[in-house]
């Protein structure tokens, strides 16, 4: 199906997974579409492989596997997308040529679930966007009076809003609460 695309070139075929790990090497492709499940092992462990080896090229993970186990580890891995052997054939092409540009494609169904996942991560804590806003210029240093005036909220509005802050990240004082939030990600714009 590919090989019928003009802008597209099937450089090699592997049929287990140590073989899928040594073509890549040696025939330097833009896109390596795996299987999970291959005779002789493959997956995620040779995916990370791959990706420790520091191939130049994305794997793109096609199968029939939507667990949400297999999803995450083949993107802990390195997999660069995740897609359902159930995708229409017309799209493959497409979703090759976007992963080859350097985007990730997904499976909408595991789009979906991942997002899902990510949304429902009980260990985030949840900020508005002003505390949001509180906190980054915390974090640049500000005083409360500063936060204030950038924010054009009074600085007992800002006195107010920190100790909700403290309390949704579990900490009790500045320094923590923007450690807590670097590594939640939270200041992150």
């Amino acid at each position: 199906m590919l090989s019928a695309e003009p802008d597209l070139e099937v450089v090699g075929d592997a049929g287990s997974g140590p073989r899928t790990e040594a073509t890549p090497a040696e025939l330097r492709p833009d896109i390596v579409l795996m299987d999970l499940r291959m005779p002789d092992g493959g997956g995620v462990d040779s995916i990370e492989r791959m990706s420790a080896a520091g191939l130049p090229c994305r794997v793109t993970v096609l199968t029939t596997y939507e667990t949400d186990r297999d999803m995450l580890r083949a993107v802990e891995a390195g997999a660069a997308g995740y897609l359902l052997k159930d995708l229409p054939r017309r799209e493959l092409p497409d979703a090759v040529r976007a992963a080859a540009r350097g985007e990730t494609v997904l499976a909408p169904s595991v789009a979906t679930r991942l997002v899902d996942r990510l949304r429902s991560r009980p260990d985030v804590p949840r900020l508005s966007a002003r505390e949001s806003a509180v906190l980054r210029l915390v974090a640049d240093g500000c005083t409360n009076a500063e936060i204030g005036r950038r924010l054009f909220i009074g600085e007992s509005t800002v006195r107010t809003r920190l100790p909700r802050v403290f309390a949704k990240l579990g900490v009790d004082d500045r320094t923590a609460a923007v450690t807590s939030a670097m590594r939640h990600g939270l200041l992150e714009q």
